[in-house]
């Protein structure tokens, strides 16, 4: 299956949207193959993927064993622990780390350490961070990459693919990077992350580069917090038929996240309004 990816990005002070050409550019992409179909799966294991993307939303301490043992308790489903531990492989989630991991950690790169414990984090641009989530489909399934600011909790870029290609993921940093940089940037040990490429791009700013600690799901809090209000407030609530519609949906959402969802955590204000200097103190 060729890697393929959609894009989306937002300026200061309106929602914008790159061309298609410009988005193909970005990781020399022929632009036919801008337009693609979902990965797919057997109906079974789509609907065995869809339970598991929720419970382990739910849950996600919930390894192999347990999601089968659920799986055949409440939904009589009787599929064996091997099927259930590749589908969960696919998906990005592992039985011994409580959150999920889209790839597996390259034993051979560069190692970075942590940078986040006892930080205080207290302006736009101080820290920025990216992960990767699965997305369902009707028929099938997507992967969403997003790349957000901890502080604000802004989404700066997002980005859809049909694999777990590393292309997908520069062509979100790049978004990212045109509204300005971080100080520090976030990541887990996933191959996307740990990648020449990516680190390249990173310390070609410079930015300083943290890595989550192995198993330490809180190490990146706020976009594992994104992803929930993502597959509660938008993903669980659609059904999309094609990939156009699912980034289109997924667009709609994040334009509300980021101008019009009032944050408790922000004073009640948007991440737009936090990220801009627009929010008055609480």
């Amino acid at each position: 299956m060729t890697p393929v990816s959609t894009r989306r990005t937002w300026a200061a002070d309106a929602a914008t949207e790159l061309s298609v050409v410009r988005r193909c550019d970005l990781v020399g992409l022929p632009r036919s193959s801008y337009y693609y179909a979902p990965a797919e799966e057997t109906a079974l294991n789509l609907r065995v993927m869809r339970l598991i993307d929720e419970e382990y939303t739910r849950h996600p301490f919930y390894g192999s064993r347990r999601m089968s043992e659920w799986l055949r308790e409440y939904h009589d489903l009787g599929v064996n622990r091997k099927r259930v531990q590749r589908l969960m492989r696919m998906m990005g989630i592992e039985a011994i780390y409580p959150k999920p991991r889209l790839s597996a950690a390259d034993k051979e790169h560069e190692k970075y350490p942590y940078l986040l414990n006892g930080v205080a984090i207290t302006r736009p641009n101080q820290v920025w961070s990216t992960d990767i989530t699965y997305i369902r489909m009707h028929r099938g399934f997507i992967y969403l990459v997003a790349v957000i600011d901890w502080h604000s909790r802004y989404v700066l870029a997002w980005e859809t693919s049909n694999t777990l290609d590393t292309a997908f993921c520069l062509v979100a940093l790049a978004a990212a990077f045109e509204h300005g940089q971080p100080e520090i940037f976030n990541t887990d040990q996933g191959s996307q992350f740990t990648s020449k490429d990516f680190t390249d791009a990173l310390k070609a700013r410079p930015v300083q580069i943290s890595m989550d600690g192995r198993g330490r799901a809180l190490d990146n809090v706020f976009i594992e917090r994104l992803w929930r209000s993502v597959k509660y407030e938008e993903v669980y609530l659609k059904d999309y038929s094609t990939v156009a519609e699912a980034v289109t949906s997924l667009d709609a959402y994040f334009r509300f996240y980021n101008h019009e969802r009032l944050h408790q955590s922000l004073g009640y204000k948007t991440p737009w309004q936090v990220h801009h200097g627009l929010a008055v103190a609480a």
